[in-house]
């Protein structure tokens, strides 16, 4: 017990001196020598901030299903519309998805928009279609459609995000990007 009573002391003592650090801010400044700091000076009102205008303002998210008219591209019959997202500049892209085959939706497009579009990957299959002219200050993504083959190398498809869905897996996504409002087409 008495070699005991020294440990129980010393950690006593070592808590006590612990328990009497108080933080200090980063850097300290010298206790002496220094003058109290200049009250500060009487709040003012701040004037209004003008809101940014409505062409600085990105478009608001929505999931609403776009028609034809919106996109100003026609949809590849029976696509279902799955999402879409900002791009930028004022831009969206929209996904669809589609149970043809990629080679039935380049076909389509093609048709379409009469243009043949340029195959961008071979594996997995990417064909673009890109209409209008790209202008980099105001667009984040030129004007067109992009479809994507999900089937290569044995995979099921784009799972369909929306539950208990029809078809359950999409062999391929048609994504579309319209041209910001006032862009020639």
């Amino acid at each position: 017990m008495q070699r005991l009573l020294p440990v129980v002391f010393t950690l006593l003592a070592l808590q006590g001196f612990l328990e009497a650090q108080v933080p200090q801010p980063f850097p300290r400044p010298p206790a002496q020598g220094r003058p109290a700091p200049a009250a500060p000076p009487p709040a003012t009102t701040p004037a209004p901030v003008p809101p940014p205008s409505a062409a600085a303002q990105p478009a608001p998210p929505t999931d609403a299903e776009p028609t034809e008219a919106s996109l100003g591209f026609t949809l590849y019959p029976n696509s279902q519309f799955i999402t879409s997202y900002d791009a930028g500049h004022g831009q969206r892209y929209y996904l669809f998805g589609s149970t043809a085959s990629f080679p039935e939706l380049v076909k389509y497009y093609q048709a379409m928009l009469k243009t043949k579009g340029t195959l961008v990957f071979e594996t997995p299959a990417t064909h673009t279609f890109e209409i209008g002219k790209f202008d980099e200050k105001t667009m984040a993504f030129p004007a067109g459609v992009t479809i994507k083959d999900y089937t290569w190398g044995g995979t099921g498809g784009f799972l369909n995000p929306k539950r208990d869905a029809k078809p359950e897996r999409f062999p391929s996504i048609i994504q579309i990007v319209p041209a910001p409002a006032g862009a020639p087409r």
